[in-house]
């Protein structure tokens, strides 16, 4: 039987949903322990939605994985992706906060411009930020200014101070998300050690000649990471991207290879996993500043 997923098209199909007055066509603030009780489902949005969970404890489905919250967990959704459980015919009376904004609302103004910036609309629900309780007051107080935007009578500031706070609320979640990298020190650690190990085992094997390079999206995959977190954590922990830490291992692999006289260019490059020699070669001197043969002719000097 095929999965029953509602798409909610627009800010206002929502509210209606809570039983929430809609002010504003383009972007509300939630307070969800005044919506009316709700049956679970499996949905999506057509709109940007960031939820500040205070519920004790709540299990929930984004994309295929199970998640059970913890008090004052956020998530942040980008437009089309899934969450939710199955509908089990219980109704339940949802806590916490939401913020909802179209891509409309934003058009035209600074935030349209970094809204790509804000890696973490693309995280796994088990990846979200958990906030400290200072940090929640900061989160409360953004969404305070947006709600009285939206009681305030509306004048030609309004659009962009509405913006201009949502915008203020994404970067405080940045900073807060880099501070729970840093407070996840050891776990952060043990990761980077996986994946150094995940990347030398692959190299290691038949796999990297049959099923060509090692990319972000599979060590993330491999991982149990969105991309994006694997990413982001990655670099707060190192300085260097995931892409640079799998090149680098790629080249040091190739300058053992480059020693053995007895194999040309092209066929280290087809043993690497390149399609093409000239894309190795690319890399190579992207990475070195040499090519492979100026670097296999200079060896031993």
């Amino acid at each position: 039987m095929a999965e029953k997923l509602l798409n909610i098209a627009n800010v206002a199909d929502y509210n209606d949903m809570l039983g929430i007055e809609t002010l504003h066509p383009l972007v509300s603030v939630i307070d969800l322990s005044k919506a009316k009780p709700m049956r679970h489902m499996r949905h999506t949005f057509s709109f940007y939605t960031i939820y500040l969970k205070d519920e004790v404890s709540c299990e929930l489905i984004y994309g295929r994985q199970k998640y059970d919250y913890e008090k004052g967990s956020v998530v942040c959704l980008a437009p089309g992706q899934v969450i939710g459980i199955e509908d089990t015919g219980e109704e339940f009376q949802p806590k916490g906060w939401a913020l909802c904004f179209d891509s409309e609302l934003i058009r035209g103004t600074s935030l349209s411009k970094r809204i790509n910036e804000y890696s973490y609309f693309s995280y796994n629900v088990n990846e979200a930020l958990h906030l400290s309780l200072e940090e929640r007051e900061i989160f409360l107080d953004c969404l305070s200014k947006i709600s009285f935007e939206l009681n305030h009578s509306v004048d030609r500031l309004s659009k962009r101070l509405i913006a201009t706070n949502i915008e203020l609320l994404l970067d405080y979640c940045l900073r807060f998300y880099e501070r729970q990298f840093i407070t996840r020190g050891r776990v952060n650690s043990d990761l980077l050690s996986r994946f150094e190990q995940l990347i030398d085992t692959y190299l290691r094997s038949p796999r990297l000649t049959l099923e060509g390079l090692p990319n972000v999206k599979w060590c993330a995959s491999e991982l149990c990471l969105s991309p994006n977190y694997f990413s982001d954590l990655i670099k707060k922990e190192t300085g260097k991207t995931a892409k640079d830490h799998i090149q680098a291992k790629i080249i040091e692999l190739a300058k053992e290879r480059l020693f053995s006289e007895d194999k040309t260019i092209s066929e280290i490059a087809y043993e690497l996993g390149f399609q093409y020699p000239q894309h190795f070669t690319r890399l190579f001197k992207s990475v070195t500043g040499i090519t492979p043969n100026q670097y296999r002719n200079g060896k031993d000097s």
